[in-house]
């Protein structure tokens, strides 16, 4: 098996998650989580929108993991982020973080 150690040149990767974890780039968060190119933080969940709302300008695509399985979010949640303009793509945690 040929193994190649992967590079993230300044970008943030989602290393591993777990019951109530994130590990972004070495680095472990503890709850939900907003990762984009250049960081991860910590994020109050659906019903705090302002870490979603300050990145509107760079968010080409933004997937939001749902837990085990894709699941329902909170309209008040999906209104935001339309009047913000994002388009989301829920889907469950595990392939969210894959991709």
């Amino acid at each position: 098996m040929r193994l190649n150690e992967i590079s993230r040149g300044g970008k943030a990767l989602i290393d591993g998650y777990g019951p109530g974890f994130f590990r972004v780039s070495g680095r472990l968060i503890d709850g939900p989580v907003v990762v984009c190119a250049r960081e991860a933080k910590a994020w109050g969940g659906y019903g705090d929108f302002e870490p979603i709302a300050s990145l509107r300008n760079e968010i080409d695509v933004l997937l939001v993991g749902t837990g085990n399985e894709t699941a329902p979010v909170p309209g008040d949640f999906g209104v935001a982020l339309e009047q913000a303009g994002i388009i989301p793509e829920f889907m469950a945690t595990p392939p969210a973080c894959r991709t």
